[in-house]
């Protein structure tokens, strides 16, 4: 749902780079878990949430001060999917893209989405493929087919790719 890029204030309050475009699925008292950049997972309940500029604000039970926040930096925060709404048609959760192979047209494996560009006007897939990188728009006249099954993309890059 998010990452926690820091601290803020003196309280234990994390702010947050949120990957979700509706808060619907965290609010006050929903039970989230923390991936710590260790790997350990945590499991915390939301005290309270708010939007603030860009981030949002969170405060999670049994974090109540500056350290203990700041130890948090870098987390990830996930949900159960089963928390989730279900997506429209040709519509994905990132979490379900991300590592899937990528084939183009003629069926030669490019890669596998490494991360996804959140932009405003289109999400954009960051293909790698070793040390390649291939920015590719999430476009329906580029992504031809997905099978969440199989794991696989296949796309038909623009021209001026």
């Amino acid at each position: 749902m998010g990452k926690i890029v820091g601290a803020h204030g003196r309280t234990g309050t994390l702010k947050v780079f949120s990957y979700a475009e509706s808060q619907a699925t965290i609010t006050t008292g929903t039970t989230i878990f923390l991936k710590t950049p260790q790997g350990g997972i945590q499991k915390r309940v939301i005290k309270w949430i708010k939007p603030h500029h860009r981030h949002l604000l969170i405060s999670l039970k049994g974090v109540d001060d500056r350290i203990k926040a700041d130890c948090l930096k870098a987390s990830i925060l996930l949900v159960d999917r089963n928390r989730l709404p279900e997506v429209e048609k040709n519509t994905y959760y990132w979490c379900d893209l991300i590592g899937m192979k990528v084939n183009n047209s003629d069926g030669v494996y490019m890669g596998v989405i490494e991360r996804i560009i959140a932009t405003g006007a289109n999400d954009v897939y960051v293909i790698k493929d070793r040390e390649k990188e291939i920015l590719i728009p999430a476009l329906a006249s580029v992504v031809n087919q997905v099978d969440l099954e199989k794991r696989c993309m296949q796309v038909t890059l623009p021209e001026y790719l």
